[in-house]
């Protein structure tokens, strides 16, 4: 049984912002529906109109050729000789109509619209109810005015009727038709054609409507691109931030309850409290610095550095008692970049080979190497510790992870500044048995849309 109290969860952004992406493509795809099936209503029409009015035209001709040769005789009925002899009135059928004072027959009392058939062909080659020719020629006596309508044969085939009044010799203006000729055109080719033209048109319409759907997707994709970037940075941070910090924070409080508890000397306290304030002070430092790279908000503050003291000044703070930092720089390295992101990057890699790059029990000896191989500036960092785990060198790089099972935050950091300023950084085995980090500048500064 459905539970009617169950709290629905919010959509998160990046689920809301995937919704606005479909609807944006549904938008695109149904303004295209909309204009594509007006054009398509607009060229179907258009065509059936071209059609009849052409078999209107060719139609007109005939009848009015033949109303040429309709006469009357000295009493005013209809004489049809001439135009009998002259005219083959079987393809395509020509009917003639008149009224009962202008026929030569009297006028049977069930005859509709006040009009007998005064010759009708014997052999038509398209066969029409009398009815629907009576009809014909009715409301184009009424109308005053030659009409043309659609209809059907005995046998169902579509045809085109046209009928045209005409009015007695030497009448006024406001004379009434004395009849009115009607002729037949087949329409069955015509309508082929234009009901073959209303499926192309209509199978096309749907083609450029998925077309249209499908690249409304892909721009609705790239627009919103952007924003999800966004959000996956920004929870990435969050995460980052809330895997890096639970860890000091965790130690602080149980810190915090021992002391309480009087279970710990006072000084010892403090010391460690000092320490992991220290800890957690440099992780919040490394995950702004992690953010304003990948957010890219903040330019880089770029500017002529010397590399050789730069790495000096790093080693001198780094090296602490009873470790050693060796800083080899053969000549002045100059390189064109932002001094606070390389001194970040480069105390990362110091800082890592010092905490790893030792074996249990031994002090940590890390070699650092600057120098130039043409238009790059390299920084090496190398290490006597155990080495490099085959399993963590492919993502040595990326966040949480790390040589040591440590959070690898420095090295992912010394990788996006590297990158940010269109070098690189490599992992490899050192001489001694260690890891080996080669951290690569341009010589010239970053890229221009670096």
């Amino acid at each position: 049984m459905r539970n009617p109290f169950r709290v629905r969860r919010a959509p998160t952004p990046t689920a809301r912002v995937r919704r606005l992406r479909r609807r944006i493509t549904v938008l695109f795809a149904l303004t295209s529906a909309a204009g594509l099936v007006a054009m398509a209503v607009l060229a179907v029409r258009s065509d059936g109109v071209r059609w009849r009015e052409q078999l209107d035209q060719a139609m007109s001709a005939d009848t009015n050729w033949a109303l040429g040769l309709l006469e009357t005789d000295e009493d005013g009925r209809l004489d049809t000789e001439v135009l009998l002899d002259n005219a083959g009135t079987a393809c395509p059928p020509l009917f003639l109509l008149a009224a009962p004072s202008a026929a030569s027959v009297p006028d049977p009392p069930d005859t509709p619209g006040g009009l007998v058939v005064e010759h009708a062909p014997g052999r038509p080659c398209l066969t029409v109810s009398t009815a629907s020719v009576r009809q014909a020629a009715a409301i184009a006596v009424r109308a005053d005015e030659p009409r043309s309508r659609d209809a059907r044969t005995v046998d169902g085939e579509p045809v085109r009727m046209f009928a045209l009044p005409f009015y007695p010799p030497d009448a006024e203006e406001d004379a009434l038709p004395q009849g009115a000729l009607v002729t037949v055109a087949d329409a069955s080719a015509q309508r082929a054609d234009h009901r073959r033209l209303t499926w192309v048109v209509t199978g096309g319409c749907a083609l450029l409507v998925l077309l249209s759907a499908g690249v409304g997707h892909l721009l609705s994709g790239r627009a919103v691109r952007p924003a999800l970037e966004v959000l996956d940075r920004q929870e990435a941070f969050l995460t980052d931030a809330a895997h890096d910090l639970r860890t000091p924070a965790a130690s602080l409080r149980t810190l915090a309850e021992t002391a309480l508890r009087g279970e710990t000397d006072s000084t010892d306290v403090h010391r460690r409290t000092l320490r992991l304030a220290e800890t957690m002070g440099t992780l919040v430092d490394g995950l702004l610095t992690r953010a304003r790279l990948m957010s890219g908000t903040a330019p880089l503050a770029v500017e002529p550095l010397r590399l050789d003291q730069l790495v000096e000044a790093v080693a001198e703070d780094a090296a602490a008692e009873g470790q050693r930092v060796t800083v080899r720089a053969p000549g002045a390295v100059v390189v064109a970049a932002d001094p606070d992101l390389v001194r970040r990057a480069v105390a990362n890699l110091v800082g890592n080979a010092l905490v790893h790059g030792r074996l249990p029990g031994e002090r940590a000896e890390v070699e650092v190497t600057v120098g130039g191989e043409g238009a790059t500036a390299t920084v090496t960092v190398e290490d006597a510790g155990p080495g490099l785990p085959p399993e963590v060198a492919s993502a040595l790089f990326d966040r949480f992870r790390s040589g040591s099972g440590s959070t690898g935050l420095g090295l992912s950091i010394a990788s996006w500044v590297a990158h940010a300023h269109g070098g690189g950084l490599t992992a490899e085995p050192g001489r001694r048995g260690g890891a080996r980090f080669v951290l690569r500048l341009p010589a010239g500064g970053p890229p221009s849309d670096g």
